[in-house]
């Protein structure tokens, strides 16, 4: 089959299953665990895939109350097919977050007294917008599945629901409590859903996270900060031609700074500043007097964000008469590999050794929301989601062997931690 054609589909009828049907045959023992999990997911290979199938074909842009909402319709059903207790957090400009608790939940606990729970993280959202499966179908081959959200992150949502049925079905689910939060709007910096995970957080022993998986099965350990920035220099706008020498152009000094922030960049550090949109000037025959640039930042430590801040708040003027406004901040802290980090790689290290799962440790340069566990002190591990390549593009795909690997990995971290 060629790039873009689509599959065969499966029968309605496997679309419409619930993952709890999914899971007769699942009921042997992990080696080395402490109860009753899975040993072969393999089997619920095609219920997974038709599962993920159902999410990814309904589009779900973040900007898109209602296709958010039809996805977590769904997800909302499933768990409460696999008895949890679901709660919906409704949104007006995004789709309402879903909450579903499973185990004993008798009040909301303090920080000081956080109990022994585990949360797990999804979002809902995509990057992709209405009509993207129509030039990016769907479809299986090869061993890969492609299609718009299938690595970020329905395929976790599926990982999340299958492990959960999986234990359920053979009565191993832990006595502690566990929470699962689907959110609408990680893919636009999560501003209504950041106090929610925040929250639950503070509830938790412990964080995993359903974002991708690195190629070769290897976990999020680290994960950059990220800063949004517009630097604003306001000029004197005047006839090219006429009054040339009276205007004061806007964008020659943005370019001056431009380049003093491109130079903040320090690799060894870990650090990088993007100037990726720049605006400014109406027509060439004006000399502009406003202009903006638009700038990423990415760094490893949180001291290092307050360093930057600081020298970009600290921007002068090259040229006479124009001015310098900067805003912005750091939207997600740095998720720094630190003791507590390695403590809690350690530990789900161990774990997956006795499934026979040699687990590596690895890192990205993107943000997610285990961002905002990790300075709240609580341990969180990344990327226990589906595998796979071409994050946010046409070529976005997840390998199909993935799904019940992870889910296995999950049913046993949940079991056994």
């Amino acid at each position: 089959m060629v790039r873009g054609q689509m599959a065969a589909r499966l029968p309605d009828r496997a679309l419409a299953l619930p993952v709890c049907s999914l899971l007769r045959h699942c009921r042997s023992r992990l080696p080395g665990t402490k109860s009753v999990t899975m040993n072969n997911f393999d089997a619920q290979k095609a219920g997974m895939i038709a599962l993920l199938e159902r999410l990814v074909e309904i589009e779900s842009p973040s900007h898109d109350k209602a296709a958010v909402d039809r996805v977590g319709a769904i997800v909302a059903e499933e768990c409460r097919r696999l008895g949890a207790q679901v709660e919906i957090h409704p949104q007006t400009g995004t789709g309402d977050h879903i909450v579903a608790r499973w185990g004993p939940h008798p009040r909301p606990l303090s920080y000081e007294e956080r109990g022994d729970g585990i949360l797990l993280l999804s979002h809902m959202d995509t990057v992709f917008p209405l009509g993207t499966l129509i030039k990016m179908p769907f479809y299986e081959k090869d061993g890969k599945i492609f299609g718009p959200g299938v690595l970020d992150m329905k395929g976790g949502i599926v990982i999340a629901l299958t492990a959960i049925a999986a234990l359920r079905e053979t009565g191993s689910l832990p006595p502690r409590p566990i929470t699962a939060l689907f959110t609408s709007d990680e893919e636009i910096g999560s501003r209504t859903s950041r106090a929610l995970i925040e929250s639950l957080a503070k509830e938790s022993a412990l964080a995993l996270v359903l974002e991708s998986g690195l190629m070769g099965g290897a976990v999020k350990t680290w994960r950059k900060g990220v800063g949004d920035f517009k630097v604003r220099v306001r000029g004197r706008a005047a006839h090219a031609g006429g009054d040339h020498e009276k205007g004061r152009n806007a964008i020659e000094e943005l370019a001056h700074q431009v380049l003093a922030i491109q130079k903040l960049t320090d690799y060894e550090k870990g650090t990088t500043l993007n100037v990726g949109v720049i605006r400014g000037g109406i027509a060439t025959n004006v000399v502009p007097d406003e202009a903006v640039a638009s700038v990423d930042l990415r760094v490893m430590q949180p001291g290092e964000a307050e360093r930057i801040l600081a020298r970009l708040h600290r921007l002068k003027p090259v040229l006479e008469g124009t001015s310098i406004e900067v805003t912005g901040g750091i939207n997600r802290p740095p998720m720094p590999f630190d003791e507590r980090m390695k403590a809690t790689f350690e530990r789900a290290k161990e774990i997956a050794e006795k499934m026979g799962i040699a687990l590596q440790a690895g890192g990205s340069g993107g943000a997610s929301d285990a961002n905002f566990v990790a300075p709240l002190g609580i341990p969180v591990l990344d990327g226990l989601g589906a595998i796979g390549e071409g994050l946010h593009s046409e070529r976005e795909y997840i390998l199909t062997s993935s799904l019940p690997e992870r889910a296995r990995l999950l049913a046993a971290l949940l079991s056994d931690w």
